[in-house]
């Protein structure tokens, strides 16, 4: 459990830059997810359910301007920070092991 801050810059200019905090990596990532799905939302109000697949939500982290995290080092009392490319592929284990829970 590293404490993990997710900064998200969805458009060009500074002023839509954001940032949330969680508990661990995997609550961020979900984090990441959420975004995605509140993206699909407001694309389709009247939709009663959202489905998409890991390829349409790399797509979308793909074209936010800015995506990253930092998280925390215990052994140096630090944030380390990292890029889309890591966090996708942490969103990609995660989903992977969730995926694996429901069979």
């Amino acid at each position: 459990m590293s404490h993990t801050i997710l900064l998200v810059q969805p458009g060009a200019r500074p002023e839509t830059r954001t940032y949330s905090d969680y508990e661990s990596v995997n609550e961020c990532m979900e984090g990441v997810c959420k975004i995605y799905e509140e993206h699909l939302k407001r694309k389709n109000p009247n939709s009663p359910t959202i489905t998409y697949d890991i390829s349409q939500l790399f797509d979308f982290v793909d074209q936010l301007t800015d995506l990253s995290c930092l998280v925390y080092q215990k052994s140096t009392n630090t944030y380390a920070p990292y890029n889309k490319e890591w966090i996708k592929e942490k969103i990609y284990v995660l989903l992977r092991q969730a995926a694996g829970n429901s069979d």
